[in-house]
């Protein structure tokens, strides 16, 4: 069954089934990335072009390659691209991360996005229709940060979800693909929990000096979103509690 999302910036996305759905972490990482005004954008291991439809509607000058190895993703995001007449923003490429240097120019963008699989399969967290959307093979993540290394002009901006107790794992694969850590945000659904999520900007050939900014709380004391929220989703403060 297909279903249909209004994201900010007036764009459409549908996603069938077989397709990761819309969710937090790509509305939280979208706001988080600073795409710089008429960036070339690439998101890699796009689903149904989510996170590049998120980026076209906030930055109107961007465009953006979208890639998946998944035929049925690729053909989503293809279909969404028509859906919102992007044809001349938007491109899809079905290829792995690990084969980038075979279907991309090298140093051709100046952003990328990626809401990878951050889960270790040792956890024993899967999503029970797409386990590949949500766990992480041993060679992924240092594939997903090499193919935005090869992608990215110097001093480009890689932008990425991942889980807090696997930040060493992802700094070391950002290290080893000449990914410098920049800035970081905790998502926190209170103040008083613990994180479940961190938002994390790696810049290409970047000199030392990370930014930690305050967490993202997803509800305040009184339990209704907070503005920093809201502002991800689109929507005006006054919302408060809807």
């Amino acid at each position: 069954m297909t279903h249909e999302e209004y994201l900010p910036g007036g764009l459409r996305l549908r996603v069938g089934a077989g397709v990761f759905p819309l969710g937090q972490d790509s509305m939280l990482l979208a706001d988080f990335a600073r795409i710089p005004r008429r960036a070339r954008v690439l998101d890699l291991g796009c689903g149904a072009g989510t996170l590049a439809l998120l980026v076209l509607g906030k930055s109107r000058e961007a465009t953006v390659c979208a890639l998946d190895f998944d035929p049925a993703a690729c053909a989503q995001t293809a279909e969404n691209i028509a859906l919102n007449a992007l044809e001349a923003r938007m491109t899809v490429v079905q290829a792995d991360a690990r084969d980038a240097h075979t279907v991309l120019r090298a140093g051709a963008f100046d952003a990328v996005v990626c809401n990878p699989p951050y889960f270790d399969p040792a956890a024993g967290k899967a999503h029970s229709a797409l386990p590949h959307a949500r766990q992480a093979r041993a060679d992924t993540l240092a594939s997903l940060c090499a193919a935005a290394a090869f992608a990215l002009r110097q001093r480009g901006r890689f932008a990425l979800v991942y889980r807090p107790e696997r930040l060493a794992t992802l700094f070391a694969a950002l290290a080893q693909a000449g990914l410098t850590v920049k800035r970081l945000r905790f998502v926190q659904q209170t103040a008083g929990h613990a994180p479940s999520a961190v938002l994390v900007e790696a810049m290409k050939d970047g000199r030392e000096g990370l930014l930690v900014l305050p967490p993202l709380l997803v509800r305040d004391a009184d339990g209704a979103y907070t503005a920093d929220y809201l502002h991800a989703y689109g929507k005006n403060p006054v919302e408060r509690g809807r």
